[in-house]
């Protein structure tokens, strides 16, 4: 690496990524590995929901500073125009066909769209089939209902994953269909879909697609296609929380796992999470307590498969669990984060919020089954549904989240022994939309970033150690239309795209601005 020439100049002269590094250590500007890595020319990937298996929501870019965020801009000459309506968060894939990074964008209407990251114009989309209108279902607020869920890339195969609700005859029969598309071309792979209906049976329970819904995001693990599901709005029919497992390479393999009470839905939108060995999942309010608990409003570790273990060190539920089932207020509201924090004891652990207001912090090595947690607080007070995010920064270890009463809220994680919850900043800003962050290098220039929904769809940045406002949204000229709520957004290359109805937006810094103007 060090003879390798990169494309930096100073006084004019070409120099050594070795002397370049020696520059920027004593100008305090060190890069992490993963910077050097993007120095050198390596790729950018978003594959996955708020980024990282561990659900984070952080996004490392170096352009991304306190300053230089102040300056964002719309990019009005980015196209971005789709159809349908959008729950799921894009990706972006760099080395597409010709060379060009792509954003990925999925919606309601069962439409696929990979387009030019600098452009907005299509590369490529396909459609999967007729969406579910809402009256052909029992209950639910998604209208029509088609690809809920956030997919995700295996950038090995080139494969996007999905999950699609469809109907083949104007609603007599609803059909929950994986796809396997080729990211580069979008045509549909060999073998996929996989009729969920047909394939995915968990002991005596059979999946039933018109009681359940794919909102929650995909995850994978080792060399399987991890999908929840859990039921539509209203908790209507005999739906389960689900788990389907299918082989990548094989997708006639398929297995599952689901809650053994009726209820239990996974369906907060962070959806699967993992640690590169276990998946992590975080279940709803379930309708036979009388039964005993059995699996609902929990934090659940499945084993590869998926498999449940029953044991207590791979479930927790709250003491008051009945009450929770009985008042519907959901543990499963917001999904699983993985969080570690050198020091502390436990210094692995998994963070949950809860419906009721609270954060929970359990020690991942062992949930503890039903029992008090690591730690807790009341952190909210309004439901918390939603994707929260977390980073780091000299100050230490922030989890940022949004209550459904328009409240932005940051708390740090503290350590030196037992963890301890200790609120940071508050502030309000209209809407629903789940936050995300940026630093410059892991620690440095933290601010989060998220956007209103239900009719205000401006992106607001904030610093991530104080609240204080950085970007304020921009003029009128550059609101969003028709961003939905739970939905965030992602970085790459200096810049932001979010996804809304009908149009997929992307936000610029002023450098940005310079270097791509004609």
């Amino acid at each position: 690496m060090a003879n390798e020439l990169i494309s930096f100049t100073l006084s004019g002269t070409l120099m050594k990524y070795s002397h370049v590094l020696t520059l920027l250590t004593i100008a305090g500007l060190t890069m992490l590995p993963s910077e050097r890595a993007r120095a050198a020319g390596a790729p950018v990937n978003v594959t996955q929901h708020h980024n990282h298996p561990s659900r984070d929501g952080l996004f490392v870019d170096p352009a991304f500073t306190l300053a230089a965020a102040a300056g964002l801009k719309r990019d009005g000459n980015f196209d971005g125009t789709i159809s349908g309506h959008v729950y799921a968060q894009p990706l972006y894939i760099e080395g597409g066909p010709g060379g060009k990074a792509m954003v990925i964008a999925v919606t309601e209407s069962d439409n696929v769209y990979a387009l030019d990251a600098t452009t907005g114009g299509i590369i490529w989309q396909r459609n999967v089939g007729a969406a579910v209108d809402k009256s052909d279902l029992p209950c639910g607020d998604i209208n029509p209902l088609g690809i809920t869920g956030t997919p995700i890339v295996d950038l090995s195969s080139r494969s996007l994953f999905f999950d699609a609700m469809t109907t083949p005859d104007r609603g007599k029969t609803k059909q929950h269909l994986i796809y396997s598309l080729n990211v580069d071309t979008g045509a549909i792979k060999p073998g996929w879909p996989v009729d969920v209906n047909a394939a995915a049976k968990a002991g005596d329970l059979g999946f039933t697609s018109e009681v359940e819904n794919e909102r929650a995001a995909l995850g994978i693990v080792g060399n399987t296609l991890y999908v929840p599901y859990g039921g539509h709005y209203g908790d209507c029919g005999p739906y389960h929380g689900w788990v389907v497992g299918v082989r990548l390479n094989d997708p006639t393999k398929v297995s599952a796992w689901a809650t053994a009470n009726k209820g239990g839905g996974i369906w907060g939108v962070g959806g699967i999470c993992t640690d590169g060995k276990d998946i992590f999942v975080v279940t709803g309010n379930t309708f036979q307590a009388d039964h005993g608990w059995r699996g609902g409003n929990s934090v659940i570790r499945l084993q590869q498969g998926p498999a449940f273990t029953s044991e207590t060190k791979d479930y927790w539920a709250p003491p008051n669990w009945r009450a929770l089932d009985q008042t519907d207020t959901d543990m499963g509201g917001s999904g699983a984060m993985l969080i570690d924090l050198p020091g502390a004891t436990p210094s692995e652990m998994v963070l949950a919020l809860g419906k009721d207001g609270f954060a929970y912090l359990l020690d991942r090595k062992n949930l503890g089954g039903i029992s008090e947690a690591v730690a807790s607080d009341h952190v909210s007070g309004s439901q918390i549904i939603q994707a929260a995010a977390t980073y780091k920064t000299a100050k230490g270890t922030y989890v940022v989240f949004r209550g459904s009463d328009d409240v932005l809220t940051a708390f740090r994680i503290e350590g030196g022994g037992k963890p301890k919850i200790v609120e940071a900043w508050k502030v309000d800003q209209r809407g629903r939309g789940s936050p995300f962050a940026t630093t410059t290098n892991g620690h440095d220039n933290a601010i989060v970033w998220a956007v209103g929904s239900e009719g205000n769809g401006k992106l607001n940045g904030y610093n991530g150690d104080t609240g204080e406002v950085v970007f304020a949204g921009g003029d009128k000229s550059e609101i969003m239309k028709e961003t939905r709520r739970f939905n965030t957004g992602i970085v790459a290359r200096g810049r932001i795209y979010f996804a809304a109805d009908d149009k997929v937006y992307a936000f610029v810094l002023p450098s940005k601005i310079v270097a791509e103007a004609p």
